[in-house]
């Protein structure tokens, strides 16, 4: 991601100096609410292990932009121990075959209701995260964590299409695109199941949520019409991909199309009239993990609204903080794509419930019988 917060809204925001690129800084630039509170295991020489989406946190990659990590680590004197997948069910797989070793996780909402469901997830103690104060209330109490006893939201979007202008005629571009034969070679698709089998749901009619064996056995016969199509099924191989116009369609998530259209003139982002899936991210603790006061600081710091702002500004999603927002630029918030209008967001999107068991499987089951068939 290569999204940045210049030093002039850092100024405007009353905002301490953003760090530069740096693996290991010797002071915290960042303003917090409570500096002794992350200072209590400042000697201890303790580490925490983080598990997050790639392309999914600021880096300091950017001249002038805030390393989260960095700076959470010369706060704090916790190392953090970071590593990324691609998708919810990479998360899940690892997580669920044992031996890993993680404090903190960043699941899709759909995911987080399964691994509440799998006693997966820890409980929360919010007296260790003040901070959680600053969370919008549309995004309290949600049905995939009722109570917000799991987990604490950390960014919001849709998905849609990225598009090559240069090589994409259509001016009304929605969910068919994908199918049309005139881009064969030229499709990028994902490659996970449930944002797939979405896509063909809504073509179809289908509630994203169906369980109609029926229903999902239609929606994968209208990938396998699809595939011939298809050059590749990617995640953030995308990023390479669509900036090399290498391909000219693909569907992902609003946050990285606003990123690739900064980076890359040639490419537009579409969030489709007919509808999407709308998602939240949100932060949780593993029941595994044994470094619960630690994995707690790094949610509290996570929830800073500068903090919040730098990832925000950075990786091109939408925030459901409310003081980050307050901060985003009407050019972003008005732009259509990281916060489109209530009256869509109300009559268009639809969030992903944790599916039963046997359509999981189901589905899972023909997503590889999809893909292996030559």
């Amino acid at each position: 991601m290569t999204k940045k917060i210049s030093l002039v809204l850092a100024a405007l925001l009353g905002f301490g100096a953003i760090s530069a690129c740096s693996d290991k800084l010797a002071e915290p630039t960042v303003n917090v609410s409570d500096k002794a509170y992350y200072e209590k295991f400042k000697e201890d020489g303790l580490s925490i292990n983080v598990y997050n989406w790639g392309e999914y946190i600021a880096d300091g990659s950017e001249d002038e932009m805030m390393n989260v990590n960095a700076e959470f680590e010369a706060l704090t004197g916790i190392e953090v121990n970071y590593t990324t997948y691609a998708t919810n069910e990479e998360l899940y797989a690892k997580m669920k075959g044992g031996g890993a070793d993680y404090d903190i996780i960043i699941p899709s909402d759909y995911m987080i209701s399964r691994m509440i469901k799998e006693d997966m997830l820890k409980p929360l103690d919010y007296t260790k995260i003040p901070n959680a104060q600053y969370i919008m209330d549309s995004f309290k109490n949600a049905t995939y964590d009722e109570g917000d006893k799991y987990s604490v939201p950390y960014t919001w979007g849709t998905v849609g299409i990225i598009y090559d202008k240069e090589a994409v005629t259509e001016t009304d571009i929605d969910w068919d695109i994908l199918w049309n034969e005139k881009y064969s070679g030229q499709i990028l698709m994902f490659d996970n199941p449930r944002d797939a089998f979405a896509i063909a749901e809504l073509i179809l009619g289908y509630s994203l949520n169906t369980e109609n064996p029926d229903e999902l056995k239609k929606a994968a016969d209208k990938l396998t019409q699809q595939k011939p199509l298809v050059q590749a099924y990617v995640m953030d191989e995308i990023f390479d991909k669509m900036g090399a116009q290498e391909a000219a369609l693909a569907p992902y998530y609003a946050g990285d199309g606003v990123t690739l259209m900064k980076d890359y003139e040639h490419l537009g982002f579409v969030v489709p009239k007919s509808g999407t899936n709308r998602f939240v991210d949100a932060i949780c603790i593993p029941k595994t993990s044994g470094k619960e006061d630690l994995a707690h600081m790094y949610i509290n710091f996570l929830c800073e609204p500068e903090v919040a702002l730098a990832n925000a500004e950075y990786i091109g999603y939408s925030t459901p903080n409310s003081v980050a927002f307050e901060n985003i630029s009407d050019e972003i918030k008005n732009d259509g794509i990281s916060y489109p209008d209530d009256e869509y967001l109300n009559n268009k999107t639809t969030v992903y419930k944790n599916l039963s068991d046997d359509a999981n499987k189901l589905m899972q089951d023909l997503w590889t019988a999809m893909k292996s068939e030559s």
